[in-house]
């Protein structure tokens, strides 16, 4: 209990920093910092006096991922060249090596007969979510529903080890972009920095080549200007396509440990994808993508300026997981970036509001944040400190309920969601779902969802509310054997088994309950059956 209530401590004082500040400590840190592939049985102390030679050491840590591997963080950005200088490419028998000098280190022993009792498997660092088993049990044994959305993002959020990894991921990727555009920068964005990723999310990156020609704008002094000879394509989609297509190819025949690289030019937003195998991300790589960091920022901002905004999201996603209404295949499905849209919109709404309207975070905006990309004005203050709190007490329980409450009963065929001004708007365009894109506000982020999958979406937050009620009029304690709160929104929806019914006879929602909470409890006790049905019984069969 007390770990947790410091560990939400420490957090929020970091959180004050701006985006800008975090991300440039990041990869200052990642700079700094190299992969090895370890042995699997190894003695931390000879490994840590051994790279030491090279340099103090900062930090590190070990993960597991097809073998054991080491992250570790030198004082000093000379430590990487001189440990590069007593590294050699491996002799092959049968094969060649490219020889490409990067971060990512194999390390082997001398003599791996001679290993002491000292050499022992080494404390690991998880990069996985817990299993729907495991959460499952950890909801139950919750005290509260508030302690229960507490307990859900605790488990689910990045670890500053996974967070190390990702920026490191993209540092390694940025050595290679560098050797064609010297001072780029390989940027992570969305769900890896914007506070709502979870353990296991894609990685997302984008080849930032903006800044390499802005370093020497300041310094021209006297009666000329020097420009740098280039070549010419017809537009910036042809440019874009062209240098990914070219670091795909690198990334392919010299990247250590990317597989499966798949170049995907064509998409609306040309990407490069791969499998970074050593530390288990799917990436997609990007070029000339500022607003979707822009992005990334302002959900940073919002999940910093109040603690219930993260622990809602993460609940709701989950939520949206367990019922199939999100998938990672891209189609007609609500995607988690709208999902997170519509709770800071409900926040917007609350009286008094917990979250601020982006006009009005506009407005607190100084000279300094003034940003315009592409012809959009993406201007707020960046500084949180400028914010001021909101006088909002609600629990998470109450926003919980009242979420799928004013979801439930939103007027989806006539308003569209707008969290630029924060309230309800006429729809602009025929689409099931329309949510205003924050920054190019005449595009709408949820365009792709249909009307089937909307309906589904609306069904299922007035199950949960309905649910929800029920247990404050005679809800089980948190203490009996049964899925409570959370989690019996988790247990799959009486709605959706609605076209099965027809065709076969239906089971009470007791007995499936029942029997799926025996695969998922051993100890689940014979007489909570009835409850259960009772509880998960839907207003619309």
């Amino acid at each position: 209990e007390n770990v947790f209530v410091s560990f939400i401590g420490s957090e929020d004082k970091s959180s004050k920093k701006r985006f800008s500040e975090v991300q440039k400590e990041r990869r200052e840190q990642a700079q700094r910092t190299v992969l090895i592939h370890c042995p699997n049985k190894i003695s931390e102390k000879k490994f840590l006096k051994y790279l030491s030679q090279h340099g103090p050491i900062n930090n590190h840590f070990f993960y597991e991922s097809f073998g054991l591997y080491a992250v570790v963080e030198f004082c000093q950005k000379e430590s990487i060249h001189s440990l590069q200088n007593g590294t050699h490419t491996p002799s092959m028998v049968t094969e060649a090596a490219i020889p490409f000098r990067s971060r990512f280190f194999n390390l082997k022993p001398k003599n791996p007969s001679n290993q002491t009792s000292e050499w022992s498997h080494i404390q690991s660092s998880n990069q996985l979510p817990p299993s729907s088993k495991k959460l499952f049990e950890l909801l139950c044994y919750a005290e509260s529903i508030d302690d229960q959305l507490n307990t859900l993002l605790k488990e689910f959020q990045l670890t500053e080890e996974n967070t190390r990894l990702r920026y490191l991921t993209c540092s390694l990727i940025e050595d290679i972009a560098a050797a064609y555009f010297p001072g780029c920068t390989v940027r992570p964005f969305g769900s890896s920095v914007n506070t709502f990723g979870k353990l296991g999310c894609d990685l997302d990156m984008f080849l930032d080549l903006d800044e390499i020609g802005k370093i020497s704008t300041h310094k021209n002094i006297g009666n000329f200007l020097m420009e740098f000879q280039v070549k010419n394509v017809p537009s910036e989609r042809i440019a874009t396509q062209k240098i990914l297509s070219v670091i795909g190819e690198c990334l392919d025949h010299f990247g250590p440990g990317c597989v499966g690289v798949q170049k995907i030019l064509n998409a609306r937003c040309p990407l490069v994808r791969f499998s970074h195998q050593a530390s288990g991300f799917q990436c997609d790589l990007t070029t000339n993508n500022r607003i979707a960091l822009k992005s990334s920022e302002l959900l940073y901002m919002y999940g910093a300026l109040d603690s219930r905004v993260r622990a809602l999201v993460f609940s709701v996603r989950c939520w949206a997981r367990a019922h199939s209404l999100t998938t990672s295949i891209p189609g007609a499905w609500i995607t988690n970036f709208s999902l997170t849209v519509m709770v800071i919109f409900f926040l917007q709404q609350r009286s008094p509001p917990i979250l601020p309207t982006l006009d009005s975070l506009k407005i607190l905006a100084d000279a300094g944040d003034k940003c315009i990309i592409e012809g959009n004005n993406c201007t707020f203050v960046r500084d949180l400190n400028k914010i001021k709190p909101s006088g909002n007490t609600e629990t998470l329980e109450l926003l919980l309920k009242e979420f799928f409450e004013y979801f439930g009963n939103f007027a989806f065929n006539k308003n569209s969601i707008n969290i630029r001004q924060g309230r309800e708007q006429n729809k602009p365009d025929s689409s099931p779902l329309h949510i205003q894109n924050p920054f190019e506000t005449s595009l709408n982020i949820s365009k792709n969802v249909s009307q089937s999958q909307l309906q589904k979406f609306v069904d299922l937050a007035r199950e949960s509310a309905w649910i929800l009620q029920e247990e404050d009029k005679d809800g089980p304690s948190p203490s009996s054997n049964q899925p409570w709160g959370l989690a019996a929104l988790l247990l799959p929806s009486v709605a959706n088994m609605k076209p099965l019914a027809k065709k076969k006879n239906k089971r009470p929602a007791s007995e499936r309950i029942k029997s799926l909470l025996d695969s998922i409890k051993s100890n689940s006790t014979e007489n909570s059956t009835s409850t259960n049905g009772k509880r998960t019984v839907s207003t619309h069969t």
